[in-house]
């Protein structure tokens, strides 16, 4: 599992995301995915479709946003409580336009 071979996934199981603690766990968040380079997709929103004409360095780019959009995505929900799974879990795009915060899923924190 993509996961299970960091060490820094332990910082899920004491640390997932309950609603009320937004500021640590959007911290650790991004501790992690630093470290596997990808905090990128949290900072920008993913592109929907490659505009047409795209050269090749542009396709591949689009097509490493995607790949690391979904596992992304995969770490955001494994770092939340099951209760804000089924609140999030409908949203493809991990981007700052689709962060618990902006979604009002969370209490201050």
């Amino acid at each position: 599992m993509y996961m299970s071979k960091n060490p820094l996934t332990m910082i899920w199981e004491t640390n997932k995301f309950n609603g009320m603690n937004y500021n640590d766990w959007l911290r650790n968040l991004r501790i992690f995915l630093n470290f596997e380079n990808q905090t990128y997709v949290l900072d920008k929103s993913l592109l929907v479709i490659l505009p047409e004409g795209s050269t090749p360095d542009e396709r591949v780019t689009f097509e490493r946003w995607q790949e690391d959009n979904r596992k992304v995505r995969s770490i955001v929900l494994a770092s939340m409580t099951n209760d804000f799974h089924k609140q999030y879990d409908r949203h493809d795009d991990v981007g700052v336009d689709n962060a618990p915060h902006e979604r009002g899923l969370c209490g201050s924190g």
